[in-house]
């Protein structure tokens, strides 16, 4: 297993478990028996979404997604957002308390907090330390829209 890495987003920290694989849409997958992934919000989407308030699916468990497929809809204090597959593969199930009551996705993100499972292979996904490179490469272009810079350098 992998040490947990720590990215750091200004001078806040992103935890991120080293027994865990990531997607390029910073979602965390976790290995379940039967060839399933458990997927949730890495701590870095956390951190960006802040206080999440409202999740909707698009879809229904048993549908096949493609690879980036929109899914469902997230609002929350500091952006609203479509959800996109971050793999190819069957939606098996959703996290039906999240429904109720989506601040699960804040106060425990790693546990209680997953989004969905699906049947997806987990070749397209990255380790701990990929997806800190990712971010890494990615953090200053994530910085200026955060400022409202985009279109700046």
């Amino acid at each position: 297993m992998a040490d947990d890495c720590v990215f750091l987003m200004g001078k806040f920290e992103a935890r991120l478990p080293g027994d865990l694989l990531y997607a390029r849409t910073h979602m965390w997958a976790r290995p379940l028996e039967g060839g399933r992934l458990r997927f949730g919000f890495s701590a870095y989407a956390v951190r960006l979404l802040q206080d999440v308030y409202f999740l909707e699916w698009r879809i229904e468990p048993g549908t096949d997604v493609a690879l980036m497929e929109e899914i469902g809809f997230i609002e929350s204090s500091k952006a609203e957002s479509s959800l996109y597959a971050p793999v190819a593969g069957r939606v098996e199930a959703f996290n039906a308390e999240l429904l109720a009551d989506p601040s699960g996705v804040n106060a425990d993100g790693y546990g209680a907090g997953w989004l969905f499972d699906m049947t997806a292979s987990p070749a397209d996904l990255m380790d701990v330390a990929g997806y800190e490179a990712f971010l890494t490469t990615a953090w200053e272009k994530t910085q200026r829209v955060i400022k409202g810079k985009i279109n700046e350098g």
